[in-house]
């Protein structure tokens, strides 16, 4: 059995055909259209170029909210697909059964099988890349609230702080996503296009300007932390995403402030293949008890 695996990126849209034990067997990425209608049409194409007579389904991790029961996109981020009937359009090009949930909920569960969460039933993860992505497992379930819970991105931490796309100030994704370190990078009036890989060696060499950038953008990230530990007391948290591994780094030059709330911060380990690896997962799983598509 096998199933496609779709993970939508603020940089790339990627899809992936990953066989039941979450092995990527083939992939194909674009770069992601802002327009809904586009990102839809880059779905399907890739998808139709991967999809084979194993494949049992579809699965698709969208940056936003998302009522993963009603397989119905609530709001979007970077590309909002809540008026596009993505699972109604994609289950009739391919007919194949279609699974949706956040991008961070898709990750987090291929952690929990097969990477830096493995074992563990109470997890915490935070996906850093365009924007921040939030999902949480207690006692071994995706933590949905009403529809589309953990919305992490989302905690203020500076009320009087940037305006966030969601209309409130402050949120963390403004302060500690991979644009918001674009936007310190560009204050600090470095080249742009510094890489965060270049202000870690600086920092550690002890450049002064590399030190500030980095604390800037990751003190935020720490309260958000260690608000949320204080809230679900995870067993650890995980940092993935294409900056989890460079944020996980310099949350050493802004350690937790109260001993109450700390639990291991570590980095995701299956890197950029987790969302599409989540995804297929996903689909394969809920194949099992999903009525067939017409």
């Amino acid at each position: 059995m096998e199933a496609l695996g779709v993970d939508i990126g603020g940089t790339n849209l990627r899809v992936a055909r990953v066989d039941a034990s979450g092995v990527v067997i083939a992939s194909l990425s674009e770069r992601t259209s802002r327009d809904p209608a586009t990102a839809l049409g880059q779905i399907l194409a890739l998808a139709r170029q991967l999809d084979s007579a194993s494949v049992v389904g579809l699965g698709v991790g969208i940056p936003g909210r998302v009522d993963a029961g009603a397989r119905r996109v609530l709001s979007g981020g970077f590309v909002d697909l809540s008026g596009v009937s993505l699972a109604e359009n994609a289950e009739a090009a391919l007919g194949k059964h279609v699974v949706l949930d956040t991008d961070c909920n898709m990750a987090l569960v291929a952690e929990l099988q097969l990477g830096a969460a493995r074992g563990c039933r109470n997890v915490v993860m935070l996906t850093i890349g365009t924007g921040i992505g939030g999902a949480a497992a207690l006692d071994g379930a995706l933590l949905r609230g009403r529809s589309s819970a953990a919305q992490f991105g989302h905690i203020t931490v500076d009320p009087g702080g940037d305006l966030c796309a969601c209309g409130r100030p402050g949120c963390v994704e403004t302060t500690s996503s991979g644009t918001a370190l674009n936007r310190l990078i560009a204050k600090a009036a470095l080249p742009p296009g510094t890489q965060v890989e270049a202000l870690l060696t600086s920092a550690a060499a002890g450049d002064p300007v590399a030190t500030r950038i980095l604390t800037d953008w990751v003190r935020p990230l720490r309260a958000a932390i260690d608000s949320l530990v204080a809230a679900l007391d995870p067993e650890r948290v995980l940092l993935g995403g294409g900056l989890g591994n460079a944020a996980c780094e310099a949350l050493r030059l802004a350690p937790p402030v109260s001993p109450w709330y700390q639990s291991p911060v570590v980095a995701a380990s299956l890197g950029n293949d987790a969302g599409v690896i989540g995804a297929a997962c996903s689909a394969m799983r809920d194949r099992q008890t999903a009525a067939p598509v017409p």
